[in-house]
């Protein structure tokens, strides 16, 4: 006689995987269409399948104004739950995947501002000396709020106390100046005085969005180091602009637009390739503001993460603002 399974009633109340998915793109970008392009679909196949998953679940999942999308109560609760199943799902089948693979995996978390400018320089050094082994970089500005399902292997940033489960090693401390390219310099010779400076177009760093505001340095602080006002500006014709955003200022100081600050370990290699200069030599050195390696508990006896670590310190020991090994 056969033995007949009974359903299982989990699964059987499951809405398609299918439907979620498109549900989870549109609820992220709070558009069907630009969910559709992320998805690599039609919009009337996004449209289509939310509609079957609302009514499976027999409730609205968006509130729809025009083209805009916001989600309802209902929505975001379901939301929540979706995109960290899916996070989950996509970690565990990156794991299966390197089963069957000789490379080893790290995942790296730093601000976009020390990947563009510090990592991505020195990486295929890394990548050639250790040819098994791929790094997952994953960048933030707001280390204290990661994403649900992120647990990196290794955090590169200025938070002192470690993690529940973490280690750190400090790398750095902060050496901050001013920083313009020697064509701005040639133009605007006054930036060479600290009264011109400040004077000058002004490319100020701002603390939105940034979880360690307390670490913050903008010019009205650096000023102030050396007596002087920032916002006691004689010439008002030109402007102070501010973003969020260091790659941004990089870059608007490398196309001849003004003056930031630049932190040594980020600008250094363009000063060494006569692409910046620092336009006088006054700098403000903090000994205590350090930058660390943290890096997790489970990972102590993991070669990958040896090799990275021993790469990592090497390559910060010849800057004159490490920290001295103590191991």
């Amino acid at each position: 006689m056969t033995k007949h399974v009974e359903p299982d009633k989990i699964l059987v109340k499951m809405p398609s995987l299918r439907a979620v998915r498109s549900f989870v793109a549109a609820a992220k970008y709070q558009n069907f269409t630009r969910a559709a392009e992320a998805l690599c679909v039609t919009q009337a196949a996004i449209s289509r399948q939310i509609r079957e998953l609302e009514a499976s679940l027999g409730i609205e999942l968006f509130k729809r104004a025009g083209r805009a999308v916001e989600l309802t109560e209902a929505g975001a609760i379901f939301y929540d739950a979706a995109y960290l199943s899916f996070v989950n799902i996509a970690q565990a089948a990156e794991r299966v995947q390197g089963l069957g693979s000789s490379k080893k995996m790290l995942t790296i978390c730093c601000t976009p501002a020390f990947s563009a400018l510090w990592l991505s320089r020195r990486l295929p050094a890394f990548f050639t000396a250790n040819p098994d082994i791929d790094l997952n970089v994953v960048t933030t500005e707001n280390f204290l709020q990661m994403e649900p399902g992120i647990a990196p292997d290794v955090f590169i940033n200025k938070v002192a106390d470690p993690r529940e489960g973490y280690h750190s090693i400090p790398l750095f401390h902060d050496l901050i100046y001013p920083v313009c390219t020697p064509e701005y310099l040639r133009q605007h010779p006054e930036v060479s005085s600290l009264e011109g400076l400040r004077d000058s177009v002004l490319l100020n760093l701002s603390p939105y969005g940034r979880s360690q505001v307390a670490e913050h340095l903008d010019w009205n602080v650096w000023f102030s180091f050396f007596e002087i006002g920032a916002n006691a500006r004689v010439d008002d014709s030109y402007h102070l602009f501010n973003a969020n955003d260091y790659n941004m200022l990089i870059q608007m100081v490398l196309n001849n637009q003004g003056v930031t600050l630049g932190w040594h370990h980020l600008v250094a290699p363009l000063l060494a390739e006569g692409r910046l200069v620092a336009p006088l030599t006054q700098v403000v050195e903090l000994k205590e503001k350090l930058h660390y390696l943290t890096y997790a508990e489970s990972k102590t006896h993991n070669e990958a993460f040896g090799l990275f670590r021993n790469w990592m310190l090497a390559c910060v020991a010849d800057e004159h603002t490490a920290v001295p090994a103590t191991e």
